[in-house]
């Protein structure tokens, strides 16, 4: 494995400069490939740090390219990066191999730490990641019911329904989930939860971090 290189399948150029001078000037050499092909092709001969895959390109989606990759059991962790995220294709993602999915817009100091910690592998844990996750982040049982329908992608009404509650109190709950929680989207919630993840601490953002989109 080169640990040191990043292969990346990203057809937008604006993007393409911005990864070049984040992830090198985070120790990273990235290196940047034109379709999908191309970087099966290379990855046959060796394994890099990590692999980013844009989710929307022409021909191949990112997640042909994941299963083609994960068929391989190619070593390399695999981010999927996406502009489009939405939590179905997220978990179908994550179920797929992809070691995180990563939605744009992103802030450089995230992606580079997504990165590492895809590399470092993942924790073994005793308990189901969900049932981990909805632990470490102290949720009371309507929380933990709640945070199962938003998994699942139902609606504030849907769920409303379901546990004959009215959308406000959803609502309510269901922004406390998000807060204990340190998630800013559902999509990000649903991966932390489908991962086990630790709550992520509520700090203010760096002024000097830029947002890449």
């Amino acid at each position: 494995m080169t640990a040191k290189e990043i292969f990346i399948l990203e057809d937008d150029l604006t993007t393409r400069a911005m990864l070049r001078v984040v992830l090198e000037g985070a120790g990273y050499h990235p290196v940047f490939f034109a379709d999908g092909n191309a970087l099966i092709s290379r990855a046959r001969y060796t394994a890099p740090a990590c692999i980013l895959l844009d989710l929307c390109l022409p021909g191949q989606s990112g997640l042909d390219i994941l299963g083609q990759l994960t068929d391989r059991t190619h070593p390399a962790p695999i981010l999927i990066v996406s502009g489009q995220g939405d939590i179905p294709t997220a978990v179908r993602a994550l179920r797929n191999g992809a070691a995180d999915f990563v939605e744009k817009p992103f802030s450089p100091s995230d992606l580079v730490g997504r990165i590492v910690s895809a590399s470092a592998g993942p924790l073994a844990r005793s308990e189901k990641p969900v049932e981990h996750f909805k632990h470490s982040c102290g949720l009371t049982r309507r929380e933990r019911e709640i945070l199962d329908h938003l998994i699942a992608g139902s609606s504030n009404k849907a769920i409303a329904r379901q546990l004959k509650i009215s959308p406000r109190t959803v609502e309510d709950h269901r922004a406390s989930i998000m807060r204990k929680a340190g998630a800013k989207t559902i999509a990000q919630l649903s991966i932390m939860a489908f991962e086990g993840a630790e709550p992520l601490p509520n700090e203010p953002a760096d002024p000097d971090d830029v947002t890449v989109h």
